[in-house]
C-alpha cells in the first residue's frame, strides 16, 4: 500500500523578508553599468558603483538600532539626490553626516577633480599623494580637464596622475609644455580611457599615439587637433585596435593621406563625427570611402580639402541613403559643383547643417536642388557663391522655411528683392549679409518688421539675435535705428564699412575694440557692436533721435549713390579688404560674416 505523504504547511509570518538587493544576482565585478539614468553623464561609466555594493546594512543591525528613514534609501537613489548639490563644498559639508554618506560623495567629488588654478591643483596632488588615504583617490578619477592651466603644465606636472588608470576622459587642450613622455606616462595601463584631447600640442608625435593605440582599445573620442607631426603610421594603428572610435578630429594633420582615412573607414563602423579640415592630402577616395562604409555618420567637415572634387560624391554607390548625416562642411572645396550638391541631397535628404562657403563655381542650379531639403534645413552657408541670384534665394525661402542661419556674403548679384524673402523666415535668427553692396535700407526695414499674425495685438517683434552688414554701403542710420529698436534680441550687429557709423564718433563709443592684428586702415572703418554694446547703442538713439540724425538725406535716396562711396571704395581697395577672401571683417574669428562658434 502507497504511503501518503503528510502535506507541508508554511508559515508565511515566520520567513524572513528578503530585498530586492539581496535576491538579484551580483554583476560582474568588471561591471559598468550607470545606474543614475537621470544623471546627465556623457561617459558610459557610472559614477562610484565599485562602493556601492557594501553598502547595505544586515538585517540584524537594522532591528537592532533604529535608522533614520534617509538611511534606509539605496545607495543610488541617495546619489541621485547628492547630485543636485551644485557646490563641491556642499558635498563636502555632506561627507561628514554618517560613513554611508561620505562613500557616496567621496565618488562624486572626485569623479572630475577641479583643476581650474595652481593652488586648486596642488592640492588634489597632496591628497593623491598620501600614503595612508581613507579612499583610493586614485581609482576615482574618471575625469581629468587640466587645459586651464596650459601655460604652466609640463610632463612633471603629469607624474602624480599616472596612478589614475580609471581616468575615462582625458582634457589637456593647448598644453604646449607636454611631449610624448607625459602622454605616454598618462595612458599607459589604462583600459578604461574613452576619450582623449590633445589639441594643439605640436610636439606629440607617432610614438605617444602608438602607446594610446596599445593600451586604449576602448577609445570612441580623439582629438588631435594641431598636431602638426603626426603621420598616418600611429593612425593607421589606432583604427586597428580602437574599433569604437565614434568622434574623430584631426584638424591640421597636414601629414596624414588617405591611407589613414581609409583604415578608420574599413576598420571604425561606428563613426559618428570625423573632422579633416586642412588635411590637405586627402582626395575623391577616401571620401567616397567614409560615406559609403560610414552608415552612422552624422557630421563629415572637410572644409579646406582642396583636393575633393566632384568624384567624391558621384561614385558612391547608387541607391545608398544616408539618413543620418546631418551636417556638411564643403568650406573652400572650390572643385565642388553643381552635380557633387546635387548627388549629396539625393544620398543625404535629411541635412540639417550644409556649408558651402567659397565653392565658387556653385550656381542656382545647386540652390534649387538644396531646396529639396525642406524643413530639414536649419543652417545653410554659401559665402562667396557669387552665381546664387535672387530667384534661388526666393525657392530656398519657399521650401525651407525653417531656416535659423543663413550667411550670403560676398553674393554680390543679391539685391533687396532676396532680403525682403529671408525676413519672412519665422525661425531665422542669424543672418549674413557682408559685402552684399546693392541691399539698401529696404532690406533693413523689411528685417525690422517681423512676421505677426494680423489678428495678434501684441506688438510685433524680430526675433534676429546676430545681423552681419559690414560693407553693405547703402545703409543709412535710419535703417539701423529701426533694426534696433524692432530686434530686442540682437547681441551682435557688425557695421564695417558703413560709411554712416565709422565715421560717427559719438556712435564708435560703443564699438567694440579692433583686434591688434588689424593694419591702420582696417581700424578705421572697422565698426562691430556686441553684447552691451547693442544695448548701449540704441539707447542712445532713442535719447533725441532728431539731435542725431543727418536730416538732409533720406532713407530711400533714389538719386544717385552717395559722392562719398568711391572714396570710401578706394580707402578700403587700398587697406586690402575688399577682394580679401580670408579677412575676418568682424575680428571675432569669422571670415564672411559668419558665426565664430560651431555650425552645428
Amino acid at each position: 500500500m502507497a504511503s501518503l505523504r503528510r502535506p507541508s504547511h508554511r508559515r508565511i509570518n515566520d520567513s524572513t523578508p528578503t530585498s530586492s538587493s539581496s535576491s538579484s544576482p551580483e554583476p560582474p565585478i568588471d561591471d559598468e553599468t550607470d545606474f543614475f539614468t537621470t544623471l546627465k553623464n556623457d561617459s558610459q561609466s557610472s559614477i562610484g558603483v565599485p562602493s556601492i555594493r557594501d553598502r547595505s546594512t544586515s538585517p540584524d543591525s537594522r532591528w537592532s538600532t533604529p535608522m533614520d528613514p534617509i538611511d534606509r534609501l539605496p545607495a543610488e537613489i541617495l546619489i541621485a539626490i547628492l547630485t543636485k548639490l551644485s557646490s563641491p563644498r556642499d558635498l563636502l559639508h555632506c561627507m561628514l553626516v554618517s560613513k554611508t554618506w561620505s562613500r557616496n560623495c567621496v565618488d562624486l567629488l572626485w569623479h572630475r577633480p577641479l583643476c581650474t588654478t595652481w593652488n586648486s591643483l596642488v592640492s588634489v596632488v597632496n591628497t593623491l599623494s598620501k600614503p595612508d588615504a581613507y579612499y583610493p583617490y586614485s581609482n576615482l578619477v574618471k575625469r581629468l580637464n587640466l587645459s586651464s592651466l596650459s601655460e604652466h603644465l609640463n610632463d612633471g606636472s603629469l607624474q602624480p596622475f599616472i596612478h589614475c588608470k580609471r581616468i575615462e576622459r582625458l582634457t589637456l587642450t593647448g598644453c604646449k609644455k607636454l611631449t610624448d613622455h607625459g602622454i605616454i606616462a598618462m595612458v599607459k595601463g589604462n583600459r578604461s580611457l574613452l576619450a582623449l584631447d590633445i589639441t594643439g600640442l605640436d610636439s606629440i608625435t607617432d610614438l605617444a599615439l602608438l602607446t594610446v593605440a596599445q593600451h586604449c582599445v576602448r577609445l570612441q573620442g580623439l582629438n588631435i587637433t594641431d598636431c602638426s607631426k603626426v603621420t598616418d603610421e600611429s593612425l593607421v594603428q589606432i583604427a586597428r585596435t580602437c574599433k569604437y572610435l565614434k568622434r574623430l578630429k584631426l584638424n591640421k594633420c597636414f601629414l596624414i593621406t588617405d591611407d589613414s582615412i581609409l583604415a578608420f573607414a574599413y576598420c571604425c563602423p561606428s563613426m559618428l563625427e570625423i573632422d579633416l579640415q586642412d588635411c590637405r592630402q586627402i582626395t575623391d577616395v577616401a571620401v567616397t570611402a567614409l560615406l559609403s562604409r560610414g552608415r552612422h555618420l552624422r557630421e563629415l567637415r572637410l572644409a579646406h580639402c582642396s583636393l575633393i572634387t566632384d568624384n567624391a560624391f558621384l561614385h558612391l554607390p547608387s541607391q545608398l541613403t544616408f539618413e543620418s548625416l546631418r551636417i556638411l562642411d564643403l568650406t573652400a572645396c572650390h572643385q565642388v559643383r553643381d552635380g557633387a550638391v546635387e548627388k549629396i541631397i539625393e544620398t543625404a535628404p535629411r541635412l540639417r547643417n550644409l556649408v558651402l562657403a567659397k565653392c565658387k563655381e556653385i550656381t542656382d542650379r545647386s540652390v534649387m536642388a538644396i531646396t529639396k531639403l525642406g524643413k530639414n534645413l536649419h543652417y545653410i552657408h554659401l559665402g562667396h557663391c557669387q552665381h546664387i541670384t535672387d530667384s534661388a534665394v526666393k525657392e530656398l525661402v519657399k521650401h525651407c522655411n525653417r531656416i535659423r542661419y543663413i550667411d550670403l556674403a560676398c553674393c554680390h548679384r543679391l539685391t533687396d528683392a532676396s532680403v525682403k524673402q529671408l525676413a519672412t523666415l519665422p525661425k531665422l535668427r542669424r543672418i549674413g549679409l557682408v559685402k552684399c553692396q546693392s541691399i539698401t535700407d529696404r532690406s533693413i526695414m523689411a528685417l525690422a518688421k517681423a512676421n505677426m499674425d494680423p489678428r495678434s495685438k501684441v506688438q510685433p517683434q524680430s526675433y534676429l539675435e546676430r545681423v552681419h552688414l559690414s560693407y553693405c554701403v547703402h545703409l543709412t542710420l535710419q535703417g539701423i535705428h529701426a533694426l534696433l529698436n524692432q530686434c530686442p534680441k540682437l547681441t551682435h550687429l557688425s557695421l564695417t564699412g558703413v560709411q554712416a557709423f565709422y565715421l560717427r564718433d559719438d556712435l564708435i563709443n560703443f564699438c567694440r575694440e579692433a583686434p591688434p592684428e588689424f593694419t591702420d586702415h582696417q581700424r578705421q572703418v572697422f565698426c562691430v557692436f556686441s553684447g552691451d554694446g547693442v544695448g548701449r547703442l540704441r539707447d542712445y538713439l532713442n535719447e533725441d533721435p532728431s539731435s542725431i540724425y543727418d536730416t538732409e538725406g533720406t532713407m530711400y535716396d533714389e538719386h544717385g549713390e552717395d559722392p562719398d562711396t568711391d572714396q570710401l571704395s578706394a580707402m578700403l581697395q587700398e587697406a586690402a579688404i575688399i577682394d580679401d577672401d580670408d579677412m575676418d571683417v568682424d575680428g571675432d574669428g569669422s571670415q564672411y560674416g559668419g558665426d565664430a562658434e560651431g555650425q552645428g
